[in-house]
């Protein structure tokens, strides 16, 4: 989608004068050399609005199909989520994949870049205008969004989780009582509970000194919940699955033996 710009325009949304503008375009007003590091900081808002896709689709599609069945495959192999209702499986598996997909991404660290989405060509413009030709209304990656997630996956390359720390993490937000449907409640309380336990004692035995690197982790945890599966979905899966539901494979893959 097209965005039109809005950043010259005052408070009130009227443009702002010629002559601001004409002075705020001079070649005197251009930021120096030493100053290049903070333009990302001051970014057009429309720039951020811009709708993107993966520059190398082939390639990074590929690890993240990767990465999605691990991610379904470690679900699948904890005892604890085996006993819970089919219903509060699909329930949690619905609220979870996308910040266990993330985690994935970071624990493999996992880099791409992105590129601008091409505009659609005219004869997709005419057909669009019909009324008999719909298109899915889907959220649509942006700058703004894929930013976000970066930064996400830079905050835990920087805490640099073992394993052991990223397994028990997981296991705490797989065990999420506080997702509206769910049956078994008490229960998914009480594996949260042993999930953090656990993560607690491998942090004592991996970094005795850092008091505060549980509450670090947590929060980076709940971080990833910024991130929209709709991100996900349309930036990672969409070129290879199409038109399908993901939640919906997913959810074959689950409950396949």
């Amino acid at each position: 989608m097209d965005y039109e710009c809005r950043c010259s325009e005052d408070a009130n949304g009227r443009p702002n004068a010629i002559l601001f503008n004409i002075l705020s375009q001079a070649p005197n007003s251009e930021p120096s050399r030493s100053n290049l590091n903070y333009l990302p900081s001051s970014r057009c808002h429309c720039e951020m609005r811009r709708t993107v896709r993966l520059k190398t689709p082939g390639d990074t599609c590929q690890v993240a199909s990767s990465i999605l069945v691990k991610t379904i495959y470690f679900m699948k192999s904890l005892p604890a989520f085996q006993q819970l209702p089919p219903k509060d499986q699909l329930v949690l598996l619905q609220s979870c994949w996308a910040p266990l997909f993330i985690l994935g991404l970071a624990q493999e660290h996992v880099s791409f870049e992105v590129e601008d989405m091409p505009a659609p060509s005219m004869l997709k413009r005419i057909l669009l205008n019909r009324q008999d030709v719909k298109e899915p209304d889907r959220e649509q990656p942006t700058l703004a969004g894929v930013q976000k997630l970066k930064s996400c996956l830079k905050k835990f390359w920087s805490l640099d989780l073992s394993p052991k720390e990223y397994a028990y993490l997981k296991g705490t937000m797989i065990f999420n009582p506080d997702v509206p449907g769910l049956r078994a409640v008490l229960f998914i309380e009480g594996l949260q509970q042993e999930a953090q336990h656990a993560l607690k004692e491998v942090l004592a035995l991996l970094h005795p000194e850092d008091h505060g690197r549980f509450a670090r982790l947590l929060l980076a945890g709940s971080s990833l919940k910024t991130i929209t599966p709709g991100l996900v979905t349309e930036l990672f899966f969409r070129p290879i699955i199409s038109q399908a539901h993901l939640l919906d494979l997913l959810a074959d893959m689950l409950f396949s033996r």
